[in-house]
């Protein structure tokens, strides 16, 4: 299959490259610098110049290849108002991707978040959040889903809030360079919160294996640790770096504060037994064991 993939030299994107053309599909990835064109050729990847704004782009990649994985996301969502920029950026992206792909039965791809459940793992049968800070990625998920009506093999993975590899990555990375930042291995509330997490090169797999048997309208759970309390992760990371491990206001972590706080536990039992899918790489807690001093 000649896949058009968005977001292809992130943490996700490069591991979900390299897994495409190591199971024999090939590869036209969106770059939008040079650096990222040349990264993208050098494993292997033809290119598409352009970045996510760019909806002619978009059409014109989707309509060279035999499906899409989007997983391109702004970069700077440091504030509210930059959030709901990208958020938007990324909504009119999947439904130019989207409506490229009416009638045709190929597959798209995308990325979204575990939900959140009070009292328990959220599933693969639990809606996505359409309202709060995130509310619009839940929505523009669930248009490109709807689209399996209109002859699109249209499915989502959903990712945990850490997707780590070599101890960097997700909501534990950004926990790590807030305490590189502060000199404290902080974290928001009490810390009994737990964080669903994946390795990256797990996910990858999830990622083909939608893209090439899912069924449309579906959507799947990338989650090989269910829920590792915050104040564990912390406790990693202060060791690693030789700091104090300690609470502190949710307001620290900017606009992601409020979802920090949460506990969000998810499973994948269903993704698993559904998809053969089956992690192999090494834990979040054992992957952070890696962070250098």
């Amino acid at each position: 299959m000649h896949v058009f993939v968005t977001g292809g030299t992130g943490t996700i994107g490069s591991a979900v490259v390299a897994e495409l053309l190591g199971n024999g599909h090939t590869v036209l990835a969106l770059a939008r610098s040079d650096r990222s064109a040349q990264t993208l050729e050098r494993v292997g990847a033809k290119v598409l110049r352009g970045d996510l704004a760019d909806l002619d782009v978009l059409r014109s990649g989707a309509g060279q290849c035999d499906g899409v994985i989007s997983l391109a996301f702004g970069r700077d969502y440091g504030s509210p108002d930059a959030l709901a920029q990208a958020i938007a950026e990324e909504s009119a992206a999947l439904a130019t991707l989207g409506q490229e792909l009416i009638g045709s039965d190929r597959p798209i791809v995308t990325v979204s978040g575990t939900p959140w459940v009070p009292g328990r793992a959220s599933t693969e049968a639990d809606p996505l959040p359409t309202d709060g800070p995130v509310g619009g990625r839940g929505r523009s998920v669930n248009a490109l889903l709807d689209l399996a009506s209109r002859g699109v093999r249209s499915t989502a993975v959903r990712m945990p809030r850490t997707v780590h590899n070599q101890g960097q990555g997700g909501f534990a990375g950004l926990l790590t360079d807030q305490a590189r930042r502060t000199g404290v291995a902080g974290y928001p509330g009490d810390g009994t919160q737990r964080w669903p997490a994946v390795h990256a090169l797990d996910a990858a797999v999830l990622f083909r294996l939608a893209l090439e048997s899912a069924p449309a309208g579906t959507a799947w759970h990338a989650v090989a640790d269910e829920g590792d309390a915050v104040r564990d992760i912390a406790a990693v990371v202060g060791r690693r770096l030789g700091l104090p491990v300690e609470e502190v206001p949710q307001e620290q972590f900017g606009p992601f504060g409020p979802i920090f706080a949460m506990d969000q536990p998810a499973t994948s039992a269903h993704t698993r037994d559904a998809l053969g899918w089956q992690p192999t790489h090494p834990s979040l807690l054992q992957d952070l064991e890696t962070i250098q001093p």
